[in-house]
């Protein structure tokens, strides 16, 4: 391009600047002068004579005036103040090193300062241009010239840098700026363009460049690794050598890549718990296993330096990392027993560390590191192992052995303990002398278990064994309560066929059956904690449920406590009872009601969870699986932390004496657990609860048989004929069976036991259309009485009655066996239509 160069002379004429014009003071001097004149010499000439010349004088004067306005508003003539200060404008414009063009509305230039025109070679001010016109040869720089001109129209500041090359045939650099502005008292709007020649400074930081590339090249080249990392352990920076020993792609770093995956092992706890030193720059030297992309693990050490805040946050790192493998200089028998020492060192599962006589830490290997963690981070001089234990007397144990372990007083005992912190971490503590052969201060070597896992398990172990101790107990108590309630509630039920409801002990009878019935339904809940209820398990839509259950459990909550429904989308199917779901529902929203006593908010919440989930829920003993996912949260008071194990025990309630049986939580529990789900109870003191149930996933088959239609139930016949043999050995039950079955006119055999059972069948089995038989009894079982029955006759129907669950004696029944079933306690009604549905089928 021709016109523009590096620089070009200097003139000695003044710039452009065609906005505004100077004043002259000896021409308005002269001007003031003449018109004094004037009017003295008017003075002297008489009234006739001087009239016109007066007049003339005045519009003289007038057109002077007209002029002065005029010239003001067009800018001809300025006020002094503000000429001064356009004078100031100017000189700091004229002298400035980058060039300043100015040009109005219709593109002509308004202002041009020497360095414009000498970089645009200029020959006179009559020959400036425009920047457009400048470069309007130079196609690299019209798209940056269009850009800028947009720019200012829309009054936006801007600045490109673009390459020139000038006529010589050299390249250069130009920084273009461009501005729009006002001119005062809304003279219209100008445009200001800055041009700077910036070759010198581009050339100056293309040298830095390729002298920091230089020194890139030599690091990443370098015969040993060098990483640097942030004080959260994601890695910035790592050098072409580390990474390839590490496999390592390195668009990777800086964009995911953390310490914790190129060191092997527990090798980042042990880099991570490197000593405090606040307000300094630390150095270690660590023996670790670098782990590569491919799995394989190289032996280093790592020279790891730190810079620590004053507050102790560890901030970057730079760590130099040295190859200790087998291809490195480790031929040394020395050097490479130590290597291998390291590995086996940091690799092994037991934590170790090394004290001094105060208990403080001196060395640590990477297990331990990781078991204690943050709970030694701090001053060298502080990390203390006493000072991670939680409990005075944990710690004073500690101090004991530590004391035995110095003076070799004797066999020191082992210390179990609780680490502090969130996530009770406990840990079996082993202590033994050492002899300070290396002068470092070092009294005693302590070894550390993780028994988190192992308490943990050992007290799931010991509830599990509770709960089945007094599950078994629950059960056989309801076993015993179903044979007294059935004689009771049986009974009833003949005293009532006999009385009429005129008859005054027609109410008395009534009443007996009512308590009767609410104790048989104590003791379904005894055997749904026990787990021994009969359940009638059916496909479930969670949502359908709970949304026919909304009305009832908003009366169940009263005016005072607010319910909320947040069903999750397309909730998968569950396989239920029905009627036990609703009282799951039913027992944690009434429980949720009582613990909010001045009123809240109840919410029920469901949601499907994909076994990909489940592990981030925390919540131990959960098998991954899919599950239909329920909680039942409450605004109360929450559930005090020293008692949320307990809360679904048998008789364990947080209510008043006489409010409560203490088996409405147990209830949920056993009716859950027999569903193949979970339940856990969460809470927060002061920030109420929340019931978690999960539920199985039910996948239907592809092919389902539609269920019939209900029909509804017409009056029955509850008369019959034949021979039923009745098995039972509780004599109260057995005697009322038999008078409700002859009174409805069959002929009945008793029997006090299986052996007695089949006795009568020798003699009367030809006769017999029918068992009845209870399920436990004293000899021989039910089950087992009806593997001998089905010797000698395959056809016989049966119906077993029992107060425990279905499948808990199914199982010790020959697969595919059929048979009826009717649970305890039972009405009459139930015993005769039971007998007449079998006998008929």
């Amino acid at each position: 391009m021709s016109s523009v160069a590096e620089g070009g002379p200097m003139r000695g004429e003044p710039p452009i600047d065609r906005s505004g014009r100077s004043g002259s003071v000896g021409l308005v001097v002269l001007l003031a002068a003449a018109l004094v004149g004037a009017a003295i010499a008017v003075s002297f000439l008489s009234g006739e004579t001087a009239q016109p010349w007066i007049l003339t004088l005045l519009a003289a004067l007038s057109m002077v005036g007209v002029f002065a306005l005029f010239a003001g508003a067009v800018g001809l003539i300025q006020l002094g103040g503000r000429g001064a200060r356009d004078d100031l404008a100017r000189a700091i414009a004229a002298t400035s090193d980058e060039g300043v063009l100015v040009t109005d509305a219709g593109g002509r230039i308004v202002y041009a300062n020497d360095a414009y025109l000498d970089l645009t070679r200029a020959e006179g001010a009559n020959s400036a241009r425009t920047v457009e016109r400048v470069f309007a040869g130079n196609a690299d720089v019209a798209e940056a010239i269009y850009r800028l001109s947009q720019a200012a129209r829309a009054g936006r500041r801007a600045h490109e840098e673009t390459r020139v090359t000038l006529p010589e045939g050299r390249g250069a650099w130009f920084r273009i700026g461009v501005r729009a502005i006002e001119r005062p008292g809304g003279g219209g709007t100008e445009t200001v363009w800055t041009l700077a020649d910036v070759t010198r400074e581009r050339e100056r930081h293309e040298n830095v460049f390729q002298e920091l590339q230089h020194a890139v090249d030599f690091l990443d080249h370098a015969p040993a690794g060098f990483f640097a990392a942030e004080g959260d352990g994601s890695i910035v920076y790592m050098n072409a050598t580390l990474a390839g020993w590490l496999d390592q792609d390195l668009t990777r770093i800086g964009v995911g890549l953390r310490l914790r995956e190129i060191l092997a092992g527990d090798g980042a706890a042990l880099v991570e718990a490197v000593p405090a030193k606040p307000g300094e720059v630390a150095t270690e030297i660590i023996d670790v296993d670098l782990k590569a992309r491919s799995g394989r693990s190289l032996p280093a050490r790592l020279l790891h330096s730190v810079a620590w805040a004053h507050d102790g946050t560890p901030g970057a790192s730079r760590t130099l990392v040295l190859d200790r493998g087998p291809g490195a200089d480790v031929s040394e028998p020395l050097r490479a027993a130590e290597v291998r020492f390291a590995r086996f060192f940091n690799n092994t599962p037991l934590a170790i560390a090394t004290v001094d006589a105060r208990g403080r830490v001196i060395r640590t290997n990477a297990p331990f590191a990781k078991l204690f963690g943050d709970r030694l981070r701090g001053d060298a001089a502080e990390r203390s192992i006493v000072s991670a234990l939680d409990g005075e007397r944990e710690r004073g144990a500690l101090e004991s052995a530590a004391a035995l372990a110095a003076a070799r007083a004797g066999e020191v005992e082992p210390v179990d303990a609780t680490l502090v912190g969130d996530g009770g971490r406990s840990a079996r503590l082993f202590v033994t002398r050492v002899d300070d052969a290396d002068g470092d201060g070092e009294a005693a070597v302590v070894y550390a278990l993780d028994t988190t896992d192992q308490r943990a398990l050992e007290a799931q172990f010991a509830q599990s064994q509770k709960m089945q101790a007094v599950g078994q107990l629950a059960g056989g108590v309801a076993h015993d309560f179903n044979n007294v309630l059935t004689a009771i509630i049986g009974y009833s039920d003949l005293l009532l066929a006999n009385h009429r409801p005129t008859d005054p002990s027609f109410q008395d009878i009534m009443q007996i059956k009512q308590n009767a019935n609410r104790a048989a339904s104590l003791v379904r809940q005894l055997l749904a904690f026990s787990r021994r209820q009969t359940l009638r398990p059916q496909v479930i839509a969670l949502g359908d449920v709970l949304a026919e259950l909304r009305m009832l459990l908003s009366r169940l909550l009263g005016e005072k406590v607010k319910l909320e429904l947040v069903h999750g989308r397309d909730l998968w199917l569950v396989k239920a009872d029905l009627n036990q779901f609703e009282q799951v529902i039913i027992n944690l929203v009434v429980n949720a009601r009582d613990a909010m006593a001045d009123g809240g908010v109840v919410t029920i919440r469901t949601r499907n969870m994909a076994a990909a989930e489940i592990p981030a829920m925390g919540h131990r003993g959960l098998v991954a699986a899919d599950y239909v996912m329920i909680d039942v949260e409450d605004t109360g008071s929450g559930v005090p932390a020293e008692i949320i194990d307990k809360i679904f025990e048998p008789f364990f309630s947080t209510k008043e004496v006489g409010k409560g049986t203490g088996l409405g939580l147990s209830t949920v529990y056993g009716i859950v657990k027999q569903t193949d789900g979970y339940v856990f109870a969460l809470s927060e003191p002061g920030k109420g609860a929340v019931f978690r149930i999960f539920l199985p996933r039910h996948v239907p088959a592809e092919v389902e048989e539609a269920k019939p239609a209900a029909v509804a139930a017409a009056p029955q016949d509850m008369t019959g004929r034949g021979t039923v043999l009745l098995v039972e050995d509780e004599d109260a039950v057995r005697a009322f069976g038999a008078r409700a079955l002859a009174s409805r006119g069959y002929t009945v055999l008793e029997a006090r036991s299986g052996v007695e059972a089949l006795e009568q069948m020798e003699s009367h089995g030809a006769e017999v259309e029918l068992v009845v038989s209870d399920v436990v009894m004293p000899e021989m079982d039910g089950p087992s009485l009806l593997r001998e029955l089905r010797k000698k006759q395959p056809d016989l129907k049966i119906i077993f009655v029992s107060g425990y669950a279905e499948d808990a004696f199914k199982k010790n029944l020959p697969e595919g066996e059929t048979f009826a079933f009717l649970p305890k306690p039972f009405t009459l009604k139930q015993l005769v239509q039971a007998v007449k549905e079998t006998m008929g089928g």
